[in-house]
């Protein structure tokens, strides 16, 4: 795999984040998966640092996980 993408178990320990966060960011919206490949999700690399950046600084100042995907999303 090329360096463009990312999977759900190295956001895992890049990030120091559970799988079980990284499956609630994305079904909340937060990370949107660019492929699957058999059973494995795959990211948009860069739109996964941006966006985990962004998180983290909300939620440390307190935004719950549905007003972070109103001011990253907009939905």
């Amino acid at each position: 795999m090329n360096n463009k993408y990312i999977d759900a178990k190295d956001i895992e320990k890049k990030y120091r984040i559970s799988y079980q966060t990284i499956n609630r960011y994305t079904s909340v919206g937060l990370l949107r998966i660019a492929f699957k490949k058999s059973n494995i999700r795959f990211y948009k690399r860069e739109q996964v640092d941006k966006s985990i950046k962004k998180i983290s600084a909300l939620t440390s100042e307190g935004y719950p996980l549905v007003l972070i995907r109103k001011k990253l999303v907009g939905i």
